[in-house]
């Protein structure tokens, strides 16, 4: 490496990529920041010599890091909402911690239904899905960081694939159909859009919710178009956390502050409106619901290749 602070500038250069990669892998910029951060104390402590193609080494020491960070993660982290990132004391890298309002920008970049479906997979199915799917690294690479034969890595990214994508349970026209009218709804719900609402529920609509997902004396059941459409602008904060995702073989939503699922809602449509929506927040009845994107997820970013 060529100057005193060569390790330093290239590290620097490469950090985006790097906490990109992290994230889609961990699902949490804490954790991401927390995966790079490790990559630099070892390239600092190595010092560099030796190493032809930087990127490609940070790539595989951080898709590494992530591996081992989700086989030894033991259960979820509880946080409530609106919880702010806590700030990073200095660390000595050249690197800074990310705001709520970064978070929540970059969480929809990269899509919150596909990080909320990505946390459904195991492991290696996760780390083989994001380096070929989404960063497009050859597969004879991905084996090397799995320490698995190029043949199981291609077999854990297709697994890992056809669960992200899902089972839709209706049509696809219907599916279609369905998404406007969910996405309508969404974009009624953060803007606080009364008559919005009111125009996409059914004159007898139903709201159930589990108690979890409610604050404390707020029913959990709702019945008809305006005391619906006034419970969800009640609740508004909590749609920034939302996208549309594939619940239960249709067209729903997942919630999910920093990246963490918190409660899923399966809803129903009849006759061109929303005539019911479930809110599944109890952890174990949430752990039951299938998930899925409803797109393709994301192009592939070139990236060099992991190779040292």
């Amino acid at each position: 490496m060529d100057g005193h602070d060569g390790p330093a500038r290239r590290f620097q250069a490469d950090r985006g990529r790097l906490r990109a990669l992290a994230h889609r892998m961990l699902g949490s910029l804490d954790e991401a920041e927390d995966a790079v951060q490790e990559a630099w104390l070892r390239l600092e402590r190595d010092g560099g010599d030796g190493i032809d193609n930087l990127s490609g080494w940070l790539t595989t020491v951080v898709s590494r890091i992530c591996l081992d960070m989700l086989r030894s993660r033991a259960t979820r982290r509880e946080e409530p909402y609106g919880q702010e990132v806590p700030e990073r004391a200095g660390t000595g890298s050249p690197a800074s911690p990310a705001s709520p309002e970064e978070e929540v920008v970059l969480a929809d970049s990269v899509g919150l239904a596909l990080l909320v479906v990505l946390d459904r997979l195991g492991p290696a199915e996760r780390v083989a899905f994001v380096l070929h799917d989404l960063f497009g690294v050859p597969f004879e690479h991905i084996a090397r960081i799995l320490d698995r034969s190029r043949p199981a890595a291609k077999k854990l990214a297709s697994r890992a694939r056809l669960k992200v994508r899902g089972t839709p349970a209706v049509p696809e026209a219907e599916l279609g159909r369905h998404r406007q009218l969910v996405e309508a709804f969404l974009a009624a719900a953060r803007g606080g859009d009364l008559d919005g609402l009111l125009h996409i529920l059914a004159p007898d609509v139903v709201r159930r919710a589990d108690p979890a997902a409610l604050p404390p004396g707020v029913p959990v059941e709702l019945r008809g178009a305006r005391a619906v459409a006034e419970g969800t602008v009640a609740l508004r904060e909590r749609s920034r956390f939302a996208a549309v995702a594939l619940v239960d073989g249709d067209v729903g939503l997942v919630v999910a502050p920093r990246g963490r699922l918190r409660s899923a809602l399966t809803v129903t449509v009849e006759g061109g409106r929303i005539t019911a929506y479930d809110v599944v927040a109890e952890p174990a009845r949430l752990r039951r619901v299938e998930l899925g994107v409803l797109d393709p997820p994301g192009r592939r970013i070139s990236l060099p290749s992991p190779t040292r």
